[in-house]
């Protein structure tokens, strides 16, 4: 006799049902993906230079930041009285500088050559930011060494959005960007590996 399909009164799905679900869901994440508001873009580059209290530091941040750019920077100043640390109100303690669009584009090339294309895991947060440093100013490519800065270094900060996150930045109606739209670390890890050729290495 041969032997009769089995009846599956209770609706369990089997090895065909379980890897057509698996289709679905596999379809639906190439959707998700594929998504135009679901892409990946630079908000904007921030760079820093920190000076402390020494004005003289501060100036050759200001100068270094125009080096690298052509752009004027802005002087940072605190916002409270430390007297432990000698800080009080308005008093400038750093420079800083932000690039959008297209030339964030170009500097975020430069400044990541200097890093030779490897970054660590360790370096994005949580929602997907990065931040780095770069020891000496001379490893970015196309800037020369300047004996009146001599060695110098700065931090960077790049910044990811997605359309739709205009929702937490307007004044009216403003609103938290829900969990399932916003930036991964895994998603900034491939992004940058697909457009900026970046590595990442593990921290030693």
């Amino acid at each position: 006799m041969s032997a009769q399909p089995q009846e599956n009164p209770l609706g369990i799905p089997g090895q065909e049902t379980r890897q057509t679900q698996q289709e679905q869901v596999s379809g639906t994440v190439k959707k998700r993906a594929q998504n135009p508001n679901r892409l990946i873009r630079i908000e904007k580059v921030t760079l820093n230079v920190g000076a402390g209290k020494d004005p003289k530091q501060l100036e050759r941040g200001v100068r270094l930041l125009k080096l690298i750019t052509g752009i004027e920077p802005v002087k940072t100043v605190t916002m409270k009285r430390i007297a432990a640390w000698g800080l009080r109100p308005r008093l400038p303690i750093g420079c800083k500088l932000t690039l959008r669009n297209e030339q964030a584009q170009v500097i975020l090339k430069r400044l990541l050559a200097a890093k030779d294309n490897h970054l660590k895991e360790t370096q994005i947060d949580a929602t997907g930011n990065i931040s780095f440093g770069i020891h000496e100013y001379i490893d970015i490519p196309d800037v020369k060494y300047d004996p009146d800065l001599g060695v110098l270094g700065l931090e960077v900060c790049v910044t990811f959005e997605r359309p739709g996150f205009r929702i937490k930045r307007r004044r009216m109606l403003k609103r938290k960007v829900p969990s399932r739209h916003r930036i991964t670390k895994e998603e900034v890890i491939t992004y940058l590996e697909s457009n900026f050729s970046v590595s990442f290495k593990e921290d030693e």
